[in-house]
């Protein structure tokens, strides 16, 4: 039973993910955690990536890494972890992090919008969701949540975000396993939705080679997922739908406590910041499917 209007998390959760995810694309992040010695030539954006995510962790392996960000290969993963600590420490990278949000996000939305009113609403709405996670199972959002809430409500927001996305990510890893759908599958499903990676960023950012890519096409063609161009079958739709539907359940918490009103008013700002960053470049032009 939910005190929520029908896809109203959803909807929620789709303009918060990209305010923090924003960050992965931006200059900013490859020059603050360049500028720490991670990351050079064609496998830069792999390596501040993965040491930007994976620092909440600490100095943690590439076993762990592999295990919670699921989709990436773990041959790409050992790559960098746990290397990358012996450049520079995790703390250092997660201060880099945070230095770069700040700069893209200042850049994108403007000092006007980074200082109003409305941003540090949006803030203070998100981190009242927060409140309604539990860290139980939920390995990436329970290490950024041991991370301290930035005193900037634009921080604080995208502290937010982080923790938000992180959760539902978290649970959506569960719903995946749950239905036997392997981390080659889950991009490759997701992609076809079209509303996932283009081809050329699943090949860049997830360490799979084509040939992984090919057999992972094939296991699904005989399950009766994919049809033979690529696209989803009618059980494909049906099964990425119920795999949504069973994350939505799995991430009702935080909306659920933060009400009908505020989910709502929640929306209606980062639907705003969202439009602002995507129309100010921070996404690729090429990276969905």
């Amino acid at each position: 039973m939910t005190s929520l209007p029908a896809g109203a998390a959803r909807r929620c959760q789709s303009f918060l993910n990209p305010y923090h995810s924003a960050q992965y694309f931006s200059p900013e992040i490859q020059q603050e955690v360049g500028a720490l010695g991670i990351g050079s030539g064609t496998e830069s954006f792999g390596a501040v990536y993965l040491a930007g995510r994976a620092a909440a962790f600490g100095r943690v392996g590439p076993g762990a890494v592999t295990a919670s960000f699921f989709s990436f290969s773990h041959e790409l993963i050992s790559r960098h972890i746990p290397a990358v600590w012996d450049i520079a420490s995790p703390e250092d990278v997660l201060a880099a992090r945070l230095r770069a949000a700040d700069a893209q996000l200042r850049r994108l939305l403007g000092e006007e919008t980074v200082a109003s009113p409305e941003m540090a609403e949006a803030a203070e709405l998100a981190l009242r969701a927060t409140e309604a996670c539990d860290r139980s199972m939920r390995t990436l959002y329970a290490a950024h949540a041991d991370q301290p809430v930035p005193d900037a409500p634009h921080l604080a927001l995208w502290h937010a975000t982080t923790l938000l996305r992180e959760y539902r990510g978290d649970g959506h890893l569960l719903v995946l396993v749950r239905a036997g759908i392997d981390p080659v599958e889950a991009i490759l499903t997701h992609s076809a939705t079209g509303k996932g990676m283009s081809h050329k960023w699943l090949l860049r950012t997830r360490g799979w080679s084509e040939e992984d890519l090919a057999a992972g096409r094939e296991r699904l063609l005989e399950r009766g997922l994919l049809n033979a161009d690529g696209t989803l079958s009618k059980a494909g739709v049906a099964l990425r739908e119920e795999l949504e539907e069973e994350t939505d359940h799995l991430d009702r918490a935080p909306y659920e406590h933060l009400g009908a009103a505020g989910v709502a008013r929640l929306t209606e700002l980062t639907q705003g910041y969202t439009t602002t960053l995507v129309q100010g470049g921070a996404f690729p032009s090429d990276l969905r499917g």
